[in-house]
């Protein structure tokens, strides 16, 4: 999964990527400073989540910080940045990124439908 999100790990200033479903669970995370990593409280997220309902995508922009929510069609991806990260090529790696998040969310549903049960 981190191969589908690297060009978005490039873009200057980006801090982080985050896949959540639409339950709120964490499918995938990854960020560019280890600080980011150890601060998070996974109920906030979900809490988080669960007010999104019917948003395609958002620009929050904080004091010192801005984050990115996009809709797709497993969950929503989350892209934490700073406040110089140019969102233009943020939203155009996400316009990229949608169609292989479906064919991967897609493709594993498959594996699980044909795995041996143990």
């Amino acid at each position: 999964m981190k191969e589908l999100f690297n060009d978005i790990l490039t873009i200057e200033d980006v801090e982080g990527v985050m896949l959540f479903s639409f339950e709120g669970v964490l499918v995938f995370k990854e960020f560019l400073s280890p600080l980011l990593d150890e601060s998070e409280n996974m109920e906030s997220w979900g809490l988080f989540i669960g007010s999104l309902k019917g948003i395609r995508e958002a620009d929050l922009v904080f004091e010192k910080a801005r984050l990115y929510v996009r809709k797709t069609s497993s969950g929503y991806v989350m892209i934490l940045m700073g406040l110089f990260a140019p969102i233009a090529m943020v939203r155009l790696s996400c316009d990229i990124l949608l169609p292989s998040l479906k064919k991967a969310a897609t493709a594993k549903g498959w594996r699980n439908l044909f795995r041996k049960k143990k």
